[in-house]
C-alpha cells in the first residue's frame, strides 16, 4: 500500500468519514497552520444545484485569462485528488498524502478531531497558498454557514446558485431555512451574485444590502461545452461573478474558455457507448435531468441505472424521473447508506429490475444517475474509460 492509499484509508475511516458541521475545529487547525486561507483571493460558491458547474466555468475562464487559478470541488468521481486543482491540474498524489498526514498529526497533537472534509479543506487552503494562486474558486461542501470552507473572511465575490430541497435533515425543511444556511457565506461589504429566479431570493435580499447584491445578467447564448438547458442560468451566474472581479476581461477569452469547460458526471454523454452520466441526486436535479433528456433524446428509448442514499427524497425523485416505457434498474451500491432495491422499487409505479453488471443489449440511451458515489463503479461496469 502506497502513501496515497494510506491517506485515503485515513480519510475514509470511521474516525473521519462523517459529517459534523461547525467552524471551531477547522478554524483551530488553520490557526496552527498560519491561516493560509487569509492569503487567498476567493470566489465562494454555495447552492443546492449548479455550484460545481459555476465553479468549473469561473475557474476555466480565469485560467484562460492567464491567471493561476485554484479550484476546490466535491465530491470526486474516481480520485480524491480531483477535488483540488490548479489550472485544471490535480494535486499530485504524493503531495496530497504528505499534507493529509501532516494535518492529521497536527490535529491529533492538539486534540482537534477533524472530519474527512475538514482535512481536505485544510489541505486545499495550504496547497493554494503555498502555490500562490491568483484566485481560488471554492465550492461549499454542505450548506454554507457551518461548512468548513466558510472560514473565508473577505471573499472577492460570493455566488448563491439554485436553492431547493436537499439535506433537509441538516439544513431545514423549508426553502427559507435552506436559503438562510446558504446565506451564511455572505460577508459584509463583499459582493453577492444570485439569479432573479432563485427561490430563496427574498432571504438573500434580507441578508444583503442593496449595493452588495448583484442580480445575474442574462448573457444570451454562448457556445459552451457543458450541455443541458439548466446550464444557461449557471453560465449567467458565472459570467456575472467573473465580470464583477474582472470587469474589462476580453470577450474572446471568455468565448474560448467556454468551449472547453469540464465538469465530469453532469449531463455527460459518451456517444460511443450510448451512455449518459448525470450526478442528479435530489428532486430538483432529477426534474432538470428529465427535462433535458426529453429535449436532447426526444425520440430515444431510455434505460436508467438509478441508485441513491437513504437520506434522499428518493420517492419524489423516482416520481419525477421515470415515465411509462422507460427501462428501470435500481442499484444498491457499495455505500453504508445506499438505498436497497426493495426500498427503491417499492415507491416506483413502473416495473423495475435489480441492477447487476450483466445488462442485456439495449438500442437506446442508458442514463446513470441518482448518486455521484456510485458513478465510478457503474462506469467501470459499462467499460467507460477512467478520466
Amino acid at each position: 500500500m502506497n502513501n496515497y492509499e494510506k491517506a485515503v484509508n485515513l480519510l475514509t475511516s470511521q474516525g473521519k468519514f462523517y459529517i459534523n458541521l461547525g467552524l471551531e475545529r477547522i478554524s483551530a487547525v488553520l490557526d496552527l497552520m498560519g491561516n493560509p486561507q487569509d492569503r487567498l483571493k476567493c470566489i465562494h460558491v454555495a447552492g443546492t444545484n449548479g455550484k460545481g458547474s459555476v465553479c468549473a466555468i469561473v475557474s476555466t475562464i480565469l485560467t484562460e485569462a492567464g491567471y493561476k487559478t485554484g479550484l476546490f470541488t466535491s465530491p470526486h468521481l474516481f480520485r480524491y485528488t480531483e477535488r483540488i486543482k490548479i489550472n485544471n491540474e490535480e494535486i499530485k498524489e504524493i503531495i496530497f498524502a504528505e499534507k493529509i498526514f501532516k494535518i492529521n498529526q497536527l490535529a491529533q497533537k492538539n486534540d482537534i478531531h477533524l472530519t474527512e472534509f475538514e482535512i481536505l479543506t485544510a489541505v486545499m487552503f495550504e496547497y493554494f497558498a503555498e502555490n500562490e494562486v491568483d484566485y481560488a474558486v471554492i465550492e461549499v461542501g454542505l450548506g454554507g454557514k457551518y461548512d468548513s470552507t466558510n472560514v473565508i473572511e473577505k471573499p472577492l465575490c460570493s455566488v448563491i446558485t439554485t436553492i431547493d430541497f436537499d439535506h433537509t435533515e441538516r439544513l431545514g425543511n423549508t426553502i427559507e431555512k435552506i436559503a438562510a444556511e446558504k446565506c451564511g457565506i455572505i460577508k459584509q461589504n463583499c459582493p453577492v451574485v444570485a439569479s432573479e429566479a432563485n427561490k430563496g431570493l427574498n432571504i438573500i435580499k434580507s441578508n444583503t444590502i442593496e449595493e452588495q447584491l448583484i442580480i445575474a445578467k442574462n448573457y444570451g447564448q454562448y457556445e459552451m461545452s457543458l450541455k443541458g438547458n439548466h446550464q444557461h442560468e449557471n453560465l449567467n451566474l458565472a459570467l456575472t461573478a467573473v465580470n464583477t472581479i474582472l470587469p474589462n476581461l476580453n470577450e474572446n477569452i471568455i468565448k474560448n474558455a467556454l468551449k472547453h469547460v469540464i465538469h465530469h458526471g453532469r449531463f455527460e454523454y459518451f456517444e460511443d457507448k450510448k451512455v449518459l452520466i448525470d450526478g442528479a441526486h435530489n428532486p430538483n436535479g432529477v426534474k432538470i435531468l428529465r427535462e433535458n433528456l426529453d429535449i436532447y433524446f426526444k425520440d430515444k428509448k431510455l434505460r436508467f441505472i438509478f441508485g441513491c442514499l437513504k437520506n434522499k427524497d428518493y420517492s419524489e425523485m423516482i416520481k419525477l424521473l421515470f415515465k411509462d416505457g422507460d427501462e428501470i434498474y435500481f442499484n444498491h451500491f457499495n455505500h453504508t447508506n445506499s438505498a436497497t432495491y426493495k426500498e427503491l422499487s417499492s415507491v416506483c409505479e413502473f416495473s423495475s429490475k435489480e441492477y447487476d453488471q450483466n445488462l442485456p443489449k439495449f438500442d437506446g440511451i442508458t442514463v446513470v444517475c441518482g448518486s455521484l458515489y456510485m458513478i465510478s463503479d457503474v462506469m467501470k461496469d459499462l467499460k467507460i474509460q477512467n478520466y
